[in-house]
Order: structure tokens, then sequence, then C-alpha cells
């Protein structure tokens, strides 16, 4: 017998610290962010898309604490989230940006959301796009070498497609541009993930990059991604005749790896040794870092911005840091 039964709760009661209706949340009434909060902000405006699973092996202790700022970020209209549907189990939350986290970073560089290439209606199309997979996949190769533990490497630059597209989109259409450091080199390079393996799509690409190198004076790696060996086998031959015919072969250095790889490697990352490069005759897979040795025309850009006409460079918002500030 229950002597003392518990209260039932009255749900129309006042709820203390609990915000408006999403519906109903203005930007003034958002509370502080933190440097973290503004640093999260800036990297799905950068990159579209970012799981719960990604943005918590960059930025937080745990998974749990992610998901409990995350979901503080959301019902004040901060960030935007779904789940897209899967045949089996269920989806991470993927986060975009939402009005007010627009207002905050366009209020931060002085310009209104739309000078940003922000819009609402917009932003939640990429739950439907045909290229949902693509994007979170690209990003989660990046989240991967990013937290990647060993011997001092970071990356410090990680620009998404879009960027990539607005500085370089009429001569290459690389899925990311990175810089990876390693205390014995550092490399820039442009990131193709899975792309169409025709043998006039693949020329096409190639000569974009010949040109772009040509045009700009800077010899930037392309580094190739497959998600199978077989698949990896055939491109390279494919990749072979195109980059022979290149007026200046030289001016595109190009590796191939495939996720294949990664399983019987610790740890299992892009960093490991599954790189191999397209000019050599032997089949020793190099990591990450080694690349540069073979590749002496290969060389950092000081601002790869610049290369961009500068009515494009108007809405570009400063790429963020590819991991968040340590002062939260």
């Amino acid at each position: 017998m229950i002597s003392r039964p518990d209260r039932q709760a009255d749900s129309r009661a006042p709820r203390p610290n609990k915000p408006p209706s999403r519906a109903r949340v203005p930007v003034s009434a958002v509370p502080p962010l933190t440097g973290r909060d503004r640093w999260i902000l800036r990297m799905v405006h950068e990159h579209r898309v970012l799981t719960t699973d990604q943005l918590a092996a960059l930025a937080f202790p745990t998974v749990k604490i992610a998901r409990r700022r995350l979901a503080i970020l959301y019902e004040y209209r901060v960030l935007e989230r779904f789940r897209p549907l899967r045949q089996r189990g269920s989806a991470p939350h993927h986060w975009t940006l939402a009005p007010n986290g627009a207002s905050i970073l366009a209020a931060e560089a002085g310009v209104r959301s739309r000078e940003l290439g922000y819009n609402h209606q917009h932003t939640l199309t990429v739950a439907h796009a045909l290229h949902l997979n693509r994007t979170v996949a690209v990003n989660g190769w990046f989240t991967a070498l990013i937290t990647e533990p060993g011997h001092g490497a970071h990356v410090s630059r990680w620009w998404s497609r879009s960027r990539c597209q607005r500085l370089w989109g009429d001569l290459a259409d690389p899925d990311a541009f990175g810089r990876y450091t390693h205390p014995e080199a550092s490399l820039d390079f442009f990131l193709v993930y899975e792309p169409p393996t025709t043998a006039a799509r693949v020329a096409t690409m190639l000569h974009g990059y010949d040109e772009l190198a040509r045009t700009t004076g800077t010899v930037t790696p392309v580094l190739w991604w497959e998600p199978t060996s077989a698949r990896e086998a055939r491109v390279r031959a494919v990749l072979a005749q195109a980059w022979q015919s290149l007026p200046d072969p030289e001016a595109v250095p190009l590796a191939t790896a495939t996720a294949e790889l990664l399983p019987g490697l610790t740890p299992p990352g892009p960093a490991a040794p599954v790189w191999l490069p397209l000019h050599t005759s032997t089949a020793t897979r190099l990591p990450l870092h080694r690349l540069a040795a073979g590749w002496p025309r290969a060389m950092l850009t000081t601002d790869p911005d610049q290369q961009a006409m500068p009515s494009r460079r108007a809405t570009l918002l400063a790429a963020p840091p590819p991991q968040p500030p340590t002062d939260w």
C-alpha cells in the first residue's frame, strides 16, 4: 500500500529555466554563448551538417555532454536538427544552422544573415539532399583525421566543398581542402571522396587541377579516397592514363587510398599508411605525412582564399579552425 503517493505534476505550471516555444524565441532571448558554442555555429555554417558523434569527438569530453549542450542550442533556435531515415536502427541527430544562430554569426561579421548566404528553408533541405550521405562522410573523414591520436600531428585547415567551389569552382571542385601538419612535414591537399570514375569525368577533373596549378602558381596534391580496394584498382588505371596526358603531370601530385584497409590498422584513420602515390612503381603504402617527401613541387599556400575573385571573397566568413577554442 502506498501511503504517501507522489503528487502529479501540473503541466500548466510555469517551468523555470525553460525557454519559450521554439517558434517564438527571439535572438535577444538566447543566453550568453561560450567560445565553443560560437565555434560550433561557424562549423555548421561552414560544413552545412555535422552529426552529434562528430561534434562530440571534435569538441566535447563525452557524447552525453555533447547531447545536453546541443539540445540547449536547439531549444533556443541556435541550431536545427534532424534524423535521416534508415532501414535499420536510428541515425544520430544531424545539426545545421538555425535562424538565431545565423543572426549571431551575421552580427559578429557586421552583416545581415542573407549576406552570409543563409536561408532557413534552404538549410532545412539538406535533410533530403541527395548528397547528404556524401557530405556527412567527408565530414566524418576529417573528424577522424583531426581526432586521430599520435606524434604531435594536427589539422590546421579544413575547408568545405562550398568554400572550395566559391574560391576555385571554375577550375577545380574538390570535396574539401585541408592542411595536415606533422613534426616531419606539412601537407596542403584537396580531398576527392568517392567521385565518378568514368574516363571522361576523371580527365576533366585532372585537367582542372592542372589549370588551377598553372593559374595560381601553387602545386597542391590531390588525395583520392575510394571505398573498396577493387574500385581503387580500377580507378588507378583510369587516373594514370588521364594524368599522363596532362600538359604538366607533376603539377598535380596524386595519391589514392581505400577505406577497406583501415580496420586492420591502429589507429584506423586517414593518416595511417594507406596512401599509394600514382607515380610509384611499388605497392608500398605510405602514411599521410610521408607523401610530401615524394612531391618536391608541392607547397604550402600562405593565404589560399586570396586566389579567389574579390567579389567572391566578400560574402565568405573566415574559415573556423578545425578544433574549438580551449577557453570554453
